[in-house]
């Protein structure tokens, strides 16, 4: 371990193992740390079930009703993966798809009046959905087909319409779209937590409902992706990864110390030895004093014997409950999985709860949710604080993640992927350099 390193890593999260995935692909000498014994931090995936009670301090042991312990793997963080988002083209860029097998989530559902809906994403979904009037069908099927054609490079797409310039409300009311059809576009299409982005620039909105529509387009039953024995294999198969290209992982090593000279890194004490190195790449749980609370997020894993009420017994499904609909500021998210995806024991379903905390009584804000999936069997409650660097990292050379949010996919974890590599190399992360890094390795297919 005495030895000097380009990159140290702290922490076998999603972000610090695809990190340190690139770093070894880009020829950098990679040491990779974890305290805990497993991989995956803040979010691994716990087997068996008797390790999530312990860790949830739940007296005794699971009943017998819940099948064999080792069946399990519960993920602590639920997240989906979006068909033709960010990360899945950094799984298929870095071959670690080669590791995994995924499933597509049967459906994505959202919540009005009460009661759940599918999401209408396709013109045909659109025209059948009991969720608007005919005429809203009309007007929002025109608006789908605006968006499907507009491209930000070519102005004739545009339609009246400044990408960088229009807010989106404008272009809500252009297609005289009403509220609940507003709701679930900004918050079951575009994915958006607050309702913030209505007076922003319209592009991005834009570009994240294509996003959706062609993550749809991919596979047909919703846009979401989930693999074989849960998010845990994530972090492990970008760790795969990283060793191919000469990284060392070392797992259930205590880290004494992060050492700075002159206000920058130069290595890290562990077990009485230093390794040296340029960089360092950590989670907020290993440098406490360089990071800053900005909120808090509320997750709930809850056991069911049965499948969602009013999702056509799916065996996966993500839930959106709008802000507006239950007079909150931010959406509430519930992830459901089951055995079918080899994380639960047969006939048992996994649906987690999240989102962010606004009041002083956080389980109060996701009874709705909760109502969704009654009767419940067995909970188990987290309120996590929301953590974030405090300066850039520019002059310690220390690069920290964010703590991951309430969101229910990878898209925002991805950007800070992307953000710390910037930092750390000065320039912008292309998928299409890694591919080619790696075809210099194992020559073309």
């Amino acid at each position: 371990m005495n030895e000097e390193y380009d990159v140290i890593v702290l922490g076998t999260g999603l972000t610090e193992c695809i990190l340190s995935g690139i770093m070894s692909v880009n020829g950098k000498k990679v040491l990779h740390m974890d305290r805990n014994p497993y991989y995956g931090g803040e979010s691994a995936s716990i087997t068996p079930l008797e390790d999530l009670y312990k860790r949830f301090k739940i007296p005794g042991a699971p009943p017998a009703s819940m099948g064999r312990g080792r069946d399990w793997n519960v993920d602590l963080i639920p997240k989906f993966l979006m068909a033709n988002g960010q990360l899945v083209k950094m799984l298929l860029y870095t071959e670690v798809t080669r590791y995994l097998d995924f499933k597509v989530t049967e459906g994505s559902f959202v919540y009005k009046g009460g009661k759940i809906y599918k999401v209408p994403s396709t013109e045909a979904e659109a025209l059948a959905s009991s969720l608007m009037g005919l005429f809203e069908k009309r007007r929002f099927r025109k608006f789908l087909v605006y968006v499907a054609n507009f491209d930000e490079n070519d102005a004739r797409t545009f339609e009246g319409i400044d990408p960088k310039k229009t807010a989106m409300r404008e272009v809500y009311k252009k297609f005289d779209l009403g509220q609940d059809v507003i709701d679930f576009t900004g918050h079951a299409l575009a994915l958006y937590r607050t309702d913030d982005y209505l007076d922003q620039p319209c592009c991005e909105t834009i570009n994240r409902i294509k996003l959706y529509s062609e993550s749809l387009a991919r596979y047909g039953k919703s846009p979401y992706l989930y693999p074989l024995y849960g998010l845990g294999e994530l972090p492990q198969g970008f760790a795969r990864l990283s060793a191919i290209y000469g990284g060392t992982y070392m797992l259930n090593k205590p880290i004494e110390e992060i050492i700075v000279e002159n206000g920058k890194v130069i290595g890290v004490k562990s077990e009485g030895e230093i390794a040296r190195c340029k960089q360092l790449i950590c989670d907020p749980s290993y440098v406490k004093d360089r990071v800053e609370k900005v909120g808090q997020v509320i997750r709930v894993i809850c056991i069911l014997s049965h499948p969602i009420k009013n999702t056509n017994d799916a065996n996966s499904c993500q839930i959106i409950i709008p802000q507006n609909q239950v007079n909150r500021k931010s959406d509430i998210y519930v992830c459901m999985i089951s055995s079918a995806h080899n994380v639960a024991a047969q006939g048992k379903y996994i649906a987690i709860v999240s989102t962010t905390v606004e009041t002083k009584e956080p389980e109060k804000e996701i009874k709705p949710a909760l109502e969704l999936l009654e009767p419940i069997e067995q909970k188990f409650i987290s309120i996590s604080d929301l953590l974030v660097p405090k300066d850039l990292g520019t002059e310690s050379q220390i690069f920290i993640s964010r703590t991951y949010d309430a969101t229910t996919h990878f898209e925002t974890t991805c950007d800070d992927i992307k953000d710390i590599y910037k930092r750390m190399t000065g320039t912008e992360f292309d998928f299409e350099e890694m591919k080619r890094k790696k075809n210099d390795i194992y020559g073309e297919d």
